[in-house]
């Protein structure tokens, strides 16, 4: 990685640490805190969250048509997800350990603490956790085949990458056949101990 692209990168890893420092104000500031993975409100909170909470009866009522029909080909879906979720597994469990890769651990890239909110209602309860599962899976994903892509092909591409995962930044430039050469093997010794060059 050239020094400017490496100056920027860190940059962005400082920007993401404030941005995680507010996040954590501003759940002071809504008196929540983590006892281990979970999140606890105070009392006098949680009561006044389950004072908003909208019944089943209204939420139901105020649903318009097309979202009722909608409804089923978003929950469809899980099907598909759990298919990816168990292929990840396997296919790093059998991969990563011939390639000298650290395998990605699941369980930081699925986030469910939305339960805890006292605002909302078990079908709201229901739809976020079938959200943040499906964000956990492309989150699973992600880490594995950008893992994967820095082992076997760590070249940018020609035209700009919406959306690069955080290990792109440090593969090497498109076309340049001797940095390619150079920087390959030390790319995947990255990936041994810390996982990769991540920016976050």
């Amino acid at each position: 990685m050239n020094s400017a692209i490496a100056d920027i990168a860190g940059r962005i890893r400082n920007l993401e640490d404030e941005m995680e420092a507010e996040v954590r104000r501003q759940r002071a500031v809504l008196h929540a805190d983590f006892q281990g993975r979970k999140v606890r409100f105070e009392k006098e909170v949680l009561e006044a969250q389950k004072r908003l909470k909208q019944g089943l009866l209204a939420y139901f009522r105020e649903a318009s048509l097309p979202i009722v029909l909608t409804a089923p080909l978003i929950y469809a879906g899980i099907a598909p997800l759990l298919l990816m979720d168990a292929f990840l597994t396997v296919y790093q469990a059998a991969c990563f350990p011939i390639y000298g890769i650290a395998r990605v651990k699941r369980r930081d890239c699925f986030v469910f603490d939305r339960a805890h909110l006292g605002y909302l209602n078990a079908i709201e309860k229901l739809n976020c956790a079938y959200c943040s599962y499906g964000n956990g899976v492309a989150a699973y994903f992600r880490e594995i085949i950008g893992r994967t892509e820095q082992y076997w092909c760590p070249i940018k591409h020609a035209r700009r990458a919406l959306y690069a995962h955080p290990y792109y930044h440090g593969f090497t430039d498109f076309g340049d056949a001797e940095g390619y050469r150079r920087e390959l093997e030390k790319l995947r010794r990255e990936l041994q101990q810390t996982g990769g060059r991540q920016l976050h």
